[in-house]
């Protein structure tokens, strides 16, 4: 694959001074050569409702439409995300129900990388198990190690939101290095 890897990438949580967007936005430093993220936001997204995403709709919300579409132009979805209730956020969650449906699901088949942030001890590790059966319906190629689990988040950035741990930024590169293998050899 000689071309340029595009990602899209988004947070599951809309809260400011997230820890997981954060980190989002801390990717775009640690990216290997020949891979760039499209950031893309859950935010406007309305809750799903499949009276809206039928044949019989002359088209999706708009908001959905240009959501889709972005991730129908990469190559490949990255999620950062907290835990909430041992589980998904259901901000992301309905994003994903919106993405996922009918034959055109720009999920389908798409390489992904899943990492989460948290301050407390855990490192949303619920959260990502949660999201393992989502991977299987959707068919999608996860990249499982190494994991992207950070626990103790206020002490991993400084006070303008700058991810400043050299061991978390060492295995971020190496699991984006890992992900840019999986696409590429998904694209070959």
């Amino acid at each position: 694959m000689d071309k340029q890897i595009t990602i899209a990438a988004m947070s599951g949580s809309l809260r400011k001074g997230s820890y997981n967007t954060m980190l989002l936005h801390a990717l775009p430093a640690l990216l290997p050569d020949g891979m760039s993220l499209e950031m893309t936001s859950i935010a406007d997204l309305p809750l799903y409702n499949a009276d809206l995403d039928t044949p019989a709709v002359a088209k999706r919300p708009e908001a959905v439409q240009a959501f889709r579409d972005v991730l129908t132009k990469t190559d490949a979805v990255l999620f950062v995300s907290p835990e909430y209730n041992y589980s998904i956020p259901g901000g992301l969650k309905n994003a994903i129900d919106w993405a996922s449906r009918g034959e055109d699901s720009p999920l389908l088949h798409k390489p992904v990388s899943l990492m989460g942030v948290t301050p407390y001890m855990w490192g949303t590790v619920r959260m990502q198990l949660a999201f393992h059966p989502v991977f299987q319906f959707l068919n999608m190629k996860p990249v499982y190690k190494p994991e992207i689990l950070i626990a103790q988040a206020q002490s991993k950035f400084d006070e303008n939101g700058k991810l400043t741990d050299a061991a978390t930024i060492d295995i971020v590169k190496r699991h984006l290095q890992v992900f840019k293998d999986l696409i590429i050899k998904q694209n070959k």
